[in-house]
């Protein structure tokens, strides 16, 4: 009578479960593809942040161009003292 023998059958196994075990951490894992794009994603909503930023810093820097020593836009000024100080002149009427 022969005794069974496990070995192939257990080096199988151990072999399956460890492709399982690396392909889930490959797919899920903190560097797997899920990760990679999630942070694709991540990126490609900073590029659209990133370019609000700059063009509200465009619009800062021609408004601060605007009232420097070597250009001085009168509207401009005008426009931010009433603003500051809440102030009209007489012949005007305020619409809230």
């Amino acid at each position: 009578m022969s005794k069974p023998t496990f070995g192939p059958i257990l080096f199988f196994a151990i072999s399956f479960a460890l492709s399982l075990y690396f392909t889930f951490a490959a797919v899920q894992g903190d560097f797997g593809l899920f990760r990679r794009a999630e942070i694709l994603a991540e990126a490609d909503q900073m590029l659209i942040q990133l370019a609000k930023v700059r063009a509200d810093v465009a619009r800062m820097e021609n408004l601060t161009n605007r009232l420097s020593d070597d250009y001085l836009d009168l509207d401009l000024l005008d426009e931010q003292a009433r603003s500051v100080l809440g102030m009209v002149r007489t012949d005007e009427i305020v619409i809230r």
